[in-house]
């Protein structure tokens, strides 16, 4: 199935691999709440990575479009919004995933999708590229016709349920300190953000969410600002320069590049003493905050970090 010249294209925000709203609130308004998608209806679904096994064994009945948007753009949302318009027209032929490529990474790497929208078919199990960009209705409603017929013709000809997706649970209330934390961070405000939870860490020192949330305040404002080519390059003329190095592992971590930095890192502590070495252990720890405790790579940094050490 075609796809137009010339589309946008528009980058997946590469902070998603480090996943910096996880222990604040989800960036993605709720669907149906102002800023979100239309409500789930009869034949559309909201699905992420634990039921989209689901959703692909459902294709041995049923064709189903998974839609891959970005809470960003405004063209993805639009052309979710035409094909739930487009489901609905036909009355469950087909079932229409709507798939948060943002919060569902590990999804849109499947796909192999590379910007929003991304629009593709399972059938059988098996995925069939249809568009990428933005499509006007009536191309969308071809490009849908295309493949029920092709669904037709291998028999693939269920029926979708009408009943309408459950409403989702909303999301449970942060305490004030920290909603006052997600709240400054969502209107750029980091030196309030931070503000909110050293407060909570005072009152509460075991506070393992305000731990993390400081930690990431703290990378977005050691990156905000920094020119890439301008850290890079100072970090390959300088080896042994501390600041140059941490300033490089903070950008690689930023945007996702997590295991170089903690093996830039690592070897420096082994290359350092004093001071220094204790500022990049330092440094370290306060990332290893940053993804969490039960990340598989920073599992692997913490022993490689002792080793480096002792």
């Amino acid at each position: 199935m075609s796809q137009p010249s010339q589309q946008p294209r528009p980058r997946l925000d590469a902070r998603g691999a480090v996943d910096l709203s996880t222990l604040v609130r989800p960036a993605t308004p709720p669907p149906g709440s102002p800023g979100g998608l239309e409500a789930p209806a009869a034949y559309v679904r909201d699905v992420d990575q634990a039921t989209f096994a689901d959703v692909v064994q459902s294709s041995t009945q049923h064709p189903v479009v998974v839609a891959l948007w970005a809470p960003w753009s405004e063209v993805s949302q639009q052309v979710v919004a035409d094909l739930a318009a487009l489901a609905q027209e036909d009355g469950g032929r087909w079932l229409l995933a709507r798939i948060d490529a943002e919060a569902n990474p590990q999804v849109a790497a499947a796909f192999q999708a590379q910007s929003v929208p991304t629009v593709v078919a399972v059938l059988g199990g098996q995925p069939v590229p249809l568009f990428q960009g933005a499509y006007p209705r009536e191309q969308v409603r071809a490009v849908v016709d295309q493949l029920l017929a092709a669904a037709e013709a291998n028999g693939i000809t269920g029926r979708v349920s009408g009943e309408a997706a459950p409403e989702p649970e909303p999301e449970p209330a942060l305490p004030p300190l920290h909603q006052a934390a997600y709240d400054a961070i969502e209107r750029d405000d980091l030196p309030a953000a931070r503000v909110a939870y050293e407060q909570a860490l005072r009152e509460n020192p075991r506070d393992a969410m305000a731990r993390a949330g400081l930690a990431q305040v703290g990378l977005m404002e050691r990156t905000a600002g920094a020119d890439p080519r301008a850290v890079r390059e100072a970090a390959a003329a300088r080896p042994d320069d501390v600041d140059a190095q941490l300033a490089v592992a903070d950008l690689d971590v930023f945007g996702g590049a997590v295991e170089d930095a903690f093996l830039r890192l690592v070897d420096l502590v082994r290359r350092t003493t004093g001071e220094d070495r204790e500022r990049v252990r330092v440094r370290l720890v306060d990332l290893f905050e940053v993804l969490g405790a039960d990340d598989p790579r920073v599992v692997a940094a913490r022993r490689a970090l002792a080793a480096a050490l002792y």
